[in-house]
């Protein structure tokens, strides 16, 4: 199933471009025609790309890899913040700052710092200080939270990045090729589109393209985590099902082990004194067989004699 049409395209002015004039030649193969002085896109060609663009970040997103949204133009900001979070990926709204991605330590020690003025704040010594030093710090920390709260959970560095208009982003591009990291981007008639790995030809000024192309990709993201946790769970079910099957086998090991093991004085019978008694009577008469039996005298015998 496609994810986007034609028509959806059309309604959201995807195919505009800009200028003749503005444009740059290494989009020559996605502008479709030129009217009244204005490049037009070829929807089929940009839908074409949005189908590869978000299957590639489903896949990021299943293998548990985080990516980057940046988008600090004013029609793209509250946009792009409000279907990301959603996701709860990573965003750049504000400035973005320089030498994030290839200086990462240093972003990582700012953001750390946000955090330990938070913890600061419900302390003694806070309290303590003057009305002008807290002020201070909480400007600073205001400050923090609106240039980097939205990328206080990235530890490490993302897997992709996706950016509206790489033009205004150029830095962060550069920044992302320097590192051989992915790079998804909204590509205008006006932009170079083998700046990026992903292009998709679309009009990167109006909202209602911004949004839909945006909104398509956060929905394959939300795909491939959701695919993620049905694998996670079926593969705890099934080492539950082994671990389950190891301790029947185990215990019926355990069982054939005991009956095997058996002592001989339980498989036989206890004997009773009255064939005790048998038995040894029996024992004496086999060692008298070969001896003379003695002549058994009577009293009358004994009375005779006398």
């Amino acid at each position: 199933m496609a994810r986007t049409n034609f028509d959806e395209l059309l309604d959201a002015g995807v195919h505009f471009g800009h200028l003749k004039r503005k444009w740059n030649p290494n989009m020559a193969p996605y502008i479709f025609m030129e009217r009244n002085g204005i490049h037009i896109i070829d929807l089929y060609k940009t839908a074409a790309k949005i189908e590869e663009s978000a299957s590639a970040l489903k896949q990021i997103a299943k293998s548990g890899k985080r990516i980057l949204f940046v988008a600090t133009k004013k029609q793209a900001k509250e946009i792009v913040a409000n279907h990301v979070k959603r996701v709860n990926m990573p965003y750049v709204t504000e400035r973005w700052p320089g030498g994030m991605l290839t200086n990462f330590a240093t972003i990582r020690k700012a953001v750390r710092k946000m955090t330990s003025i938070d913890k600061m704040i419900n302390t003694d010594t806070y309290k303590n200080l003057s009305k002008r030093e807290r002020l201070q710090i909480t400007r600073e920390r205001s400050k923090l939270e609106k240039n980097l709260g939205s990328i206080s959970d990235l530890n490490r560095l993302p897997s992709a990045i996706f950016v509206v208009d790489i033009n205004k982003e150029r830095i962060a591009v550069s920044e992302a090729k320097k590192l051989n990291i992915p790079t998804f981007a909204i590509v205008d008639t006006n932009s170079n589109p083998n700046l990026v790995d992903f292009p998709i030809p679309a009009n990167d000024d109006a909202s209602k393209a911004i949004s839909l192309i945006t909104n398509i990709m956060v929905n394959a993201i939300e795909e491939g985590l959701v695919e993620r946790k049905l694998e996670r769970d079926k593969r705890v079910i099934e080492e539950e099902k082994e671990k389950k099957k190891e301790k029947e086998r185990i215990i019926k090991i355990q069982t054939e082990s005991k009956t095997s093991e058996k002592p001989e004085s339980d498989e036989k019978a206890p004997e009773t004194k009255q064939e005790k008694i048998k038995d040894e009577v029996k024992e004496d008469s086999t060692k008298r067989e070969g001896k003379r039996p003695r002549k058994i005298i009577s009293k009358k015998d004994t009375v005779k004699k006398i």
